[in-house]
């Protein structure tokens, strides 16, 4: 690294002060801008993973909701919506492992019968395990679980994400079985955010946030996309973050949102674009930011501020009681004004303006056009509308927001230049 870069980077470090007012980075942080700097230390101590009255409380909001939608049951296939509600944690494989939750009752659980004690190892309430063996059905176990609650002769929702074997499985055995979406049950439990979601949620953000800090002081010229998310990936980790994913785009790369397959080498005034998160305890983070590899142009200045102001417009946009897809509404008419557009095109902005996020790192609702759900208190959204120019560069800034009563609520601050262009960590959900 040059020393005119050091020093850049130094006079950077000084000046990041949103982190201060929510607990300031180490003093070794802000001193070095090494790759050994010793400030990579996990920050994830102070936060709580979902408690089991939680999850007996999530169930009982499902049963409410089952009951109004007249639905007898929910099936569970293994995934988040099944930790959600269970805690169980569980992979997905030819053989049925399912969660039934009943309008009444207790949950119960069909498994393997050689999968069972791991099973039950991974339960935190509930005791009702039902086994099938390899020659048998696990769908008979399925509807004698439905029988003995007594709500076999109401519809049977399944979860979004559910695969159609267990459609067809279950209709083998039960020819009168009625099935159903369980997207009311599910959405109606998990669209809208506890105070303690809310709060994983920040501190997996923080995590992903200070990562960024310290690749951005790290790059070095000769860098490929894969040395660059290794970085980033080492770093959300020793900051405590699990389920780590990330991506970097160099140069034209990143007029390409997903990328491509083209060799890519980090060289002075190439973009550099990287998206990137972890998981706190289950709960996601998604950031995006844009760096400059040296002095910027202005053409990328110009482009990078625009998509700051894009994130400001779908701020400012979001409000309770509104469309979701005003939201993105807000933010194509600005870019229209600007030349870019219409619509989808490019130059311009080529996705959704934001995903809903939780558990999952893309969840219903959306910022996008025609979406019609109104943004309440509890929501959580992505704000990422990307700028992408075809045989040039993109500009791609994604922070994410939840709404509040009084509006939309940074979980991290966007940067406001291209040359501090990190950003610092929101207020602490209360």
């Amino acid at each position: 690294m040059s020393e005119q870069k050091l020093l850049s980077k130094r006079g950077f470090m000084k000046g990041v002060g949103g982190f201060a007012a929510v607990g300031a980075l180490s003093s070794t942080l802000e001193q070095s801008v090494t790759a050994q700097d010793a400030g990579l230390a996990s920050i994830t101590g102070d936060v709580t993973p979902i408690t089991v009255a939680e999850r007996r409380a999530r169930v009982e909001k499902a049963q409410k909701l089952m009951r109004e939608h007249g639905l007898g049951a929910v099936l569970l296939e293994p995934g988040s919506a099944m930790l959600y509600f269970t805690g169980i944690r569980w992979r997905r494989s030819e053989r049925l492992t399912a969660v039934v939750i009943p309008a009444e009752g207790d949950i119960a659980v069909v498994t393997p019968f050689f999968e069972e004690p791991s099973v039950r190892e991974s339960m935190s309430f509930g005791d009702d395990v039902r086994t099938w063996h390899e020659h048998e059905s696990p769908f008979e176990q399925v509807t004698s679980i439905l029988k003995d609650r007594g709500v076999a002769n109401r519809p049977l929702g399944l979860e979004e994400t559910v695969r159609y074997f267990v459609v067809e499985g279950l209709r083998e055995v039960s020819a009168d079985i009625a099935i159903a979406g369980a997207r009311p049950v599910t959405e109606g439990c998990r669209m809208v955010k506890s105070s303690h979601e809310l709060v994983l949620m920040h501190k997996a953000n923080e995590v992903t946030l200070r990562a960024y800090n310290h690749v951005w002081n790290t790059l070095e010229t000769g860098m490929t996309p894969a040395d660059i998310t290794a970085l980033m990936r080492r770093a959300q980790a020793q900051l405590g973050g699990s389920g780590i994913w990330g991506m970097a785009l160099l140069a034209e790369a990143s007029a390409y949102p997903h990328g491509t397959g083209q060799p890519q080498v980090l060289k002075e005034g190439d973009i550099v674009l990287m998206d990137c998160g972890c998981n706190v305890h289950g709960y996601q983070s998604d950031i995006s930011r844009t760096f400059v590899f040296g002095e910027a142009t202005r053409r990328q200045r110009e482009v990078w501020q625009t998509v700051r102001q894009g994130q400001q417009v779908a701020f400012d946009a979001a409000r309770i009681g509104t469309f979701a897809g005003t939201v993105d509404d807000a933010v194509r008419a600005y870019y229209e004004t600007l030349g870019y557009g219409p619509g989808y095109k490019t130059p311009g902005l080529s996705h959704r303006t934001g995903h809903g996020i939780g558990m999952d790192g893309h969840e219903r609702v959306n910022f996008v056009h025609g979406e019609q759900t109104r943004l309440a208190s509890g929501m959580c959204f992505s704000n990422e509308p990307g700028i992408y120019i075809y045989g040039e560069f993109g500009v791609r800034l994604e922070d994410c927001i939840h709404m509040t009563d009084a509006g939309p609520v940074w979980f991290t601050k966007p940067p406001n230049s291209i040359d501090e262009p990190v950003g610092t960590i929101g207020p602490k959900p209360v």
